[in-house]
């Protein structure tokens, strides 16, 4: 069946209704939500992110008149954008964003691969959100450093064999170093090494970085240094720290294995 829509205005909906929607976001069958000036719970908000963010259906999703309308909402919203990768459209006319949520919201919004349309009318932002907007909107379509990095995050984020990653001189900024610290913090990651000299960013997010790294690195080999204990030592109980095995052979071509839990 092919996905089709769901449209709701001004109505307030129940958790058996968002129990519904939610359903049918999980189940690939939604391309197009739009619930707008409807009136839904924040556990309920929280479920519809969720279920945004497991859709590979959904292409267009409309909240406006409202309904993102706390600094918590934006955050769920802000979660979902970073794992869903099937939006095209999304349409945020009349919330109370401000500034602080644009900003919250724009990272996740300037690394998704699929999203053209974006309504953010009447979302009461000043310069700085203005000035977030004109970062999405490059000369000729070409990327900033910061986008590329955050396209870039994503991908290292899903590898398993990417060690070393050499970013030196690429014109980047704290907001891709704060993207890159987020996948570090977030993700599993093969990588081990990030080179990010000559960029305009902090020596403090560099050294978070760093020390994120490295406290990976030594838990890897902490693990290594258990499993060669483990085959070094094949008698001693994997299960309970505390217990060991005894073998106990007589000398008379007849072997008696004795267990004793020390």
């Amino acid at each position: 069946m092919l996905p089709g829509s769901i449209q709701i205005s001004g109505e307030t909906l129940s958790s058996a209704e968002i129990r519904d929607i939610c359903e049918s976001l999980r189940e690939n069958s939604v391309r197009l939500l739009s619930l707008r000036g409807c009136q839904i719970s924040d556990r309920d908000f929280g479920r519809i992110c969720r279920g945004v963010a497991e859709s590979h259906s959904l292409a267009q999703l409309n909240l406006n008149l409202g309904i993102v309308s706390n600094i918590n909402r934006v955050k769920q919203l802000a979660e979902a954008l970073k794992t869903n990768r099937s939006i095209q459209s999304l349409f945020l006319h009349g919330s109370p964003l401000t500034d602080a949520g644009l900003a919250l919201l724009n990272p996740a919004i300037s690394i998704h691969p699929s999203l053209v349309a974006l309504d953010l009318g009447d979302c009461m932002l000043g310069d700085e959100g203005i000035n977030l907007i004109c970062g999405l909107l490059p000369p000729d379509g070409a990327k900033s450093g910061d986008q590329v990095a955050g396209m870039l995050a994503v991908a290292v984020a899903s590898s398993r064999t990417l060690e070393v990653l050499d970013l030196e001189g690429t014109g980047l900024t704290d907001q891709s170093a704060q993207t890159l610290l987020d996948m570090v913090q977030n993700y599993p990651t093969a990588l081990r090494t990030l080179i990010l000299a000559e960029n305009s960013i902090s020596p403090e997010l560099q050294q978070q970085i760093s020390d994120l790294l490295s406290e990976g690195e030594e838990e890897e080999e902490n693990e290594a240094q258990e499993v060669t204990a483990r085959e070094k030592n094949p008698w001693i109980s994997q299960s309970t720290p505390s217990s060991q095995m005894v073998l106990v052979t007589s000398g008379l071509g007849e072997s008696l294995l004795a267990e004793t839990e020390m």
